[in-house]
C-alpha cells in the first residue's frame, strides 16, 4: 500500500481550518456555521473509515491491472513523475466532470457539494460511496500503460492534499500566472456555485488548463451562492450521504419502466422523464429563450 500522505495531513488540516474559523469569527465574515462544520467533520470521518476498506480493494485491483502493463516505466527518473502528475491530473478532471453529468457518480459526488457554506471545513465533506461506486475506474488505464499501483494512489493523495486549501474565501486571487495554470481558491469558488452561470464548471484538481482546453471554464465575477440547486436541508451525515441514492432509486421505480428507470442512472443531474425537474444543459437553454423573449419585447 502507499504511504497514507492523507491520513498524515489531517492533523493539518485541522489546524488551518481552526484558523480559518478564528479569523472569520474575528472579522465577523459567518464563513462557519457549528452544524454544518460538524457534518462535514463527520462526513471527513465516514469517508477515512470508509476509505481503510475500499483503498485495499482498488490497490488489489490496480496491482492486478498492472501485471499487463503495456510500457516498463522506471519510477527513479524524473519524468516518471512529471508523466504521471499529468496523467493523475487529467484523470481527475474526467471523473471530476463525469460526476457532474451522471448521475450514477453525481449520487456520491453531490455529497462534497451539500454545504451552503465556502469554508475548509467543506473540502472535507466527502463521499462514502464514491469508491464503491467505480470512481476509481477512471485512474485503471494508469497501471496498464505501467505506473506503478503504489505511485497512482499516492499521486491521488497529493491532488487531494492540494484542493483543501482552495476551499476558501480568504484568499482572494494568485498572481495571473498562476490562476492561469493552477486550480485556485477563486476558480474553485466558481465550481462550488449553484448559480446558472457556474454549474458545472471549473472541474480540475491542480491544474485549471484542462478546463481552459475542454471547454468548461469560468472567470469568477460575482461571489457564488454556495451549495445545491436544491439544497438538501439536513444536517445529518447519513441522510447527505445516501439521499440522492434513495431519490434515484424512487423515481427509477415510480417510471414504471426498466429502460426510463435505467435512464436516471446514466442521464445528467436533473434529467425527469415527465419534465418534474430539468438539466443544468435545459436551464441554461431556458434562460436564453427567456432573455431572447426579453430583448424581443424591448425592440418591439
Amino acid at each position: 500500500m502507499p504511504p497514507a500522505l492523507l491520513y498524515y495531513a489531517i492533523p493539518g488540516f485541522v489546524l488551518l481550518l481552526a484558523i480559518e474559523a478564528w479569523f472569520s469569527y474575528r472579522e465577523n465574515r459567518h464563513l462557519y456555521e457549528k452544524k454544518d462544520t460538524f457534518t462535514s467533520l463527520g462526513l471527513g470521518i465516514g469517508n477515512v473509515i470508509v476509505g481503510f476498506a475500499t483503498k485495499a480493494a482498488i490497490f488489489g485491483l490496480f496491482s492486478f491491472l498492472y501485471q499487463f502493463r503495456l510500457f516498463e516505466l522506471n519510477h527513479t527518473l524524473w519524468w516518471y513523475w512529471l508523466l504521471l502528475f499529468f496523467a493523475d491530473d487529467l484523470s481527475y478532471y474526467w471523473f471530476h466532470r463525469t460526476a457532474h453529468n451522471v448521475n450514477w457518480f453525481w449520487a456520491s459526488h453531490v455529497v462534497h457539494h451539500s454545504s451552503q457554506h465556502y469554508n475548509l471545513a467543506a473540502a472535507l465533506r466527502q463521499t462514502w460511496t464514491g469508491n464503491a461506486t467505480g470512481a476509481f475506474l477512471f485512474w485503471a488505464w494508469l497501471p496498464l500503460v505501467g505506473f506503478h499501483p503504489i505511485w497512482i494512489l499516492f499521486m491521488q493523495q497529493v491532488s487531494l492534499i492540494y484542493q483543501f486549501w482552495i476551499h476558501t474565501e480568504t484568499i482572494n486571487k494568485l498572481p495571473k500566472p498562476l490562476e492561469f495554470v493552477l486550480n485556485t481558491p477563486s476558480h474553485h469558488r466558481v465550481h462550488h456555485g449553484s448559480d446558472l452561470q457556474y454549474l458545472d464548471k471549473n472541474h480540475g484538481g491542480i491544474l485549471i488548463i484542462w478546463d481552459r482546453l475542454f471547454g468548461t471554464f469560468q472567470k469568477e465575477e460575482h461571489r457564488p451562492t454556495y451549495g445545491l440547486t436544491t439544497n438538501i436541508n439536513s444536517f445529518n451525515p447519513f441522510v447527505i450521504a445516501f439521499k440522492t441514492w434513495k431519490d434515484l432509486v424512487r423515481k427509477a421505480i415510480a417510471s414504471n419502466s426498466l429502460k426510463t428507470g435505467i435512464q436516471y442512472f446514466i442521464q445528467p443531474p436533473g434529467w425527469s422523464h415527465d419534465g418534474s425537474s430539468q438539466t443544468v444543459k435545459e436551464l441554461r437553454v431556458k434562460e436564453s429563450v427567456k432573455k431572447e423573449e426579453k430583448q424581443d419585447s424591448i425592440i418591439a
